[in-house]
């Protein structure tokens, strides 16, 4: 086992910082004064009974490209930023620009429900190098990302007021993303989001009536269908999903029932998880434009807290790739269709996606192994106010 040490600061907007390998005891500057998000709540939409979050601080967010009034500003999120001003091999803080806080404001009385927005909202830097994905970090430095995932997630869900851990990763202007450093995201909800809630029924449903995992029905389909499959992987079914939203959707999906959340793998089961991360980005970065990075959602779905505060019974762990391209220079667009009822439309037949993507899959395939190290994190400060 490879320690990771993480130290906890403090920014002087009382945002949290951990810097997750060497730090040098460089202090954080007192650059800003603590935030305040009076307009911050969530509004409950009764025809669909869910909730929607209202949050005018994200629209200041800053953006790492050009635009017509001004040149592309420097990162935020280098080495020297205004988030990390020293040296990091990885690190996680609190955004800057929340959708949710641990303390939120209370919401404002209006005609229908509101609520706070109750939660966290976490930036996870994978490297500090300002290019760069998930397939193309060295062995240790995804492993470390795995790592931070794993660690991050065990914490929040040691709150027993958080009910889902939603780690995820938006890549590329062609689905909103607004920084192009190497980085993903975590989202923790006092409330069970929409989708997570109908995936839940499901699951009950199926128990109650056949007595059995649906999600291992899922997992021995798709392990049991070539025509789906994207790579081969023991631990992770790595596929198209028989019915995808998007035409290049690839789902990655833990084999093994009790594997329902990141802290819940093995050793084997990380570096197998890391090797089926890895082949994805690298199948997309060459599938329809060779060498040119693809965009996309990336969705770690990790099993939420049931009644008893437990994750739920019957789900799998799995990473979701979303990609919104549906052919060299064309996008999806969700259309009326799709976001107002609810029913995608797929351009593409499943099975011919997965065999383009296989194809490259294959033609990337080296067959030299990589071996990916075994990284743990080890607290090695408390929290320290810099």
């Amino acid at each position: 086992m490879e320690p990771l040490p993480r130290t906890d600061l403090r920014h002087p907007d009382g945002r949290r910082l951990s810097v997750y390998g060497a730090y040098d005891g460089n202090p954080l500057p007192a650059d800003a004064t603590p935030g305040a998000w009076p307009a911050l709540h969530l509004r409950h939409d009764a025809l669909t009974d869910r909730w929607v979050a209202i949050s005018p601080a994200r629209n200041t967010r800053p953006q790492s490209r050009a635009t017509d009034d001004a040149p592309a500003p420097a990162c935020p999120l280098c080495v020297g930023g205004p988030e990390l001003p020293f040296a990091y091999e990885a690190a996680v803080f609190d955004n800057r620009f929340p959708t949710l806080l641990a303390a939120p404001p209370e919401p404002p009385a209006l005609e229908a429900p509101t609520a706070p927005s109750r939660g966290r909202c976490e930036v996870v830097l994978y490297t500090p190098t300002h290019e760069g994905s998930l397939a193309t970090l060295t062995p240790r430095e995804l492993a470390r990302v795995i790592a931070v995932w794993t660690d991050r997630s065990a914490e929040l869900w040691s709150d027993r007021a958080l009910r889902s851990v939603f780690v995820f990763e938006n890549r590329g202007e062609d689905i909103g993303a607004t920084l192009s450093h190497p980085h993903g995201q975590i989202y923790a909800f006092d409330h069970l989001p929409s989708r997570q809630h109908d995936r839940v029924r499901a699951l009950q449903r199926h128990r109650q009536r056949h007595d059995r995992c649906l999600t291992c029905q899922v997992v021995a389909t798709d392990g049991d269908t070539p025509a789906r499959r994207v790579t081969a992987n023991d631990s992770f079914t790595v596929s198209v999903p028989f019915a995808p939203d998007w035409p290049y959707e690839v789902h990655v999906r833990a084999r093994r029932h009790g594997a329902r959340r990141l802290p819940d793998l093995t050793v084997d089961e990380r570096r197998d998880l890391a090797a089926a991360l890895h082949a994805v980005v690298r199948c997309y970065d060459q599938l329809l434009h060779p060498g040119a990075p693809l965009a996309y959602m990336m969705a770690c779905q990790q099993a939420p807290a049931g009644n008893d505060g437990g994750p739920v019974d019957d789900w799998h762990l799995s990473f979701e790739f979303l990609p919104p391209q549906r052919a060299p220079g064309k996008l999806k667009i969700r259309a009326s269709v799709e976001t107002a009822a609810g029913l995608f439309i797929n351009d593409t037949v499943p099975e011919d996606s997965a065999a383009e993507l296989a194809a490259v899959a294959s033609d990337a395939d080296t067959g030299d192994e990589i071996t990916f190290p075994d990284v743990e994190v080890v607290r090695v400060a408390a929290e320290r106010q810099r």
